[in-house]
């Protein structure tokens, strides 16, 4: 039987050995894990690290440079706000004041229970249905404060 870090290891390296594009690199397999789990944990550094014949050093320069890359569990569910120029002329600013009430939040992160992963997004692609939220990678057009408060609180414990 293996125990779970071996499990999370062999996720990880699949995930780095997968990668079909021609350049794979630090970033690409850093990506490659993030897309595979959710987010980078101390070993998809380790073995990134491994992979490219680099040093972890070098591997957390890159992963801590961006801002998309997560280095715990999201939540059971993720939402993200567009806060981009078109949804704040829209209200956007309106409901991410509201949700973030609801669910305790000072700003982007997590709730306590780890139930939601809340974002801000400078763009979800969709001006024409602005302000616009996305749930569990669904995108929502033309929310609302109410509408939002809605999607979020029937949010399922467990997860999409």
């Amino acid at each position: 039987m293996t125990s779970q870090s071996e499990d999370l290891r062999l996720r990880i390296r699949e995930a780095i050995r997968a990668q079909t594009k021609t350049n794979v690199n630090v970033l690409s397999s850093l990506l490659a894990v993030l897309d595979e789990l959710g987010y980078i944990p101390d070993e998809a550094v380790e073995e990134v690290a491994d992979s490219q014949h680099v040093t972890i050093n070098e591997v957390w320069g890159v992963a801590s440079f961006y801002t998309n890359f997560r280095f715990k569990p999201p939540g059971a569910n993720s939402v993200e706000i567009c806060w981009g120029p078109t949804c704040h002329l829209m209200g956007a600013q309106q409901i991410i004041r509201a949700v973030l009430d609801d669910l305790g939040l000072e700003d982007e992160g997590d709730t306590e229970d780890n139930r939601v992963s809340i974002r801000f997004n400078t763009c979800l692609g969709a001006c024409s249905q602005a302000p616009v939220i996305m749930v569990n990678h669904r995108l929502v057009g033309r929310a609302s404060v109410e509408s939002s408060r809605s999607q979020i609180s029937e949010l399922p414990l467990g997860g999409h």
